[in-house]
Parts: structure tokens; C-alpha cells; sequence
């Protein structure tokens, strides 16, 4: 497993796994990020990633990409 930030731009990649505490994890799967989830790399600006997952493009900084293992 490696983290999401290490993923290419137009990578699609299958997330396996999300950490960090309670409230991140909620907030991530709130966005879509959960386990067996689809995610593509559409951009990344500055080490952050725009990302598009289940229909909807999100921009994630590197440190919450780090929490999310593909």
C-alpha cells in the first residue's frame, strides 16, 4: 500500500484503506474516500491533488491525501 499523494496525474487507483483519527476518517468518507472506492487523479497544483470521485471532483491537501492508502 502506498499513500494517494504518490499516485500520477490520470492515475485511477482503488483506495484500500483510510487512517488518521475519528474525525477524518468521517470526514473523508463524507466526501466519498471509504475502502473499494474509485479515485482518479485529475490534477495535482502545489502538492495538492484535485481528485474525482464518485462523480464529483474534490481538492485534497497532501497531508489528508497521506491519510488515504491505495
Amino acid at each position: 500500500m502506498m499513500p494517494l499523494s504518490m499516485a500520477r496525474t490520470g492515475e485511477t487507483v482503488t483506495i484500500r484503506k483510510v487512517t488518521g483519527k475519528d474525525e477524518v476518517r468521517q470526514h473523508l468518507a463524507e466526501l466519498g474516500f471509504v475502502a473499494g472506492a474509485a479515485v482518479t487523479v485529475v490534477h495535482e497544483i502545489a502538492g495538492n491533488l484535485v481528485l474525482q470521485v464518485k462523480d464529483r471532483r474534490v481538492a485534497l491537501d497532501r497531508g489528508l491525501a497521506n491519510r488515504i492508502l491505495i
